[in-house]
């Protein structure tokens, strides 16, 4: 009889365990989710705006599209950061 009962204590302590990991992973996918939406929008304002400026003044759109290029690597490093935290929480 005491085995049987310390058979179930296991089996909840790993149940216990599956649950947590399973909440850590719908966690850290939430958060890589809302750590996306910003990047995404900065990126779609940005082209959009780079796009106006480049019709108002063609001349200027070489510097316009560089400039424009840059943003982009910057504002995408942002998702990249929440990719690595989505990972350390997924790991961790």
């Amino acid at each position: 009889m005491e085995a049987l009962s310390l058979l179930v204590a296991v089996e909840e302590a790993a149940a216990a365990d599956d649950a947590k990991n399973a909440n850590a992973a719908i966690g850290a996918g939430f958060a890589y989710g809302l750590a996306a939406i910003g990047p995404g929008i900065g990126i779609g304002y940005l082209v959009g705006k780079s796009v106006e400026a480049m019709a108002r003044q063609p001349e200027a759109a070489g510097m316009v599209r560089t400039t424009m290029f840059l943003g982009i690597a910057f504002t995408e490093a942002l998702a990249l950061i929440g990719f690595v935290v989505f990972i350390l929480l997924k790991f961790a």
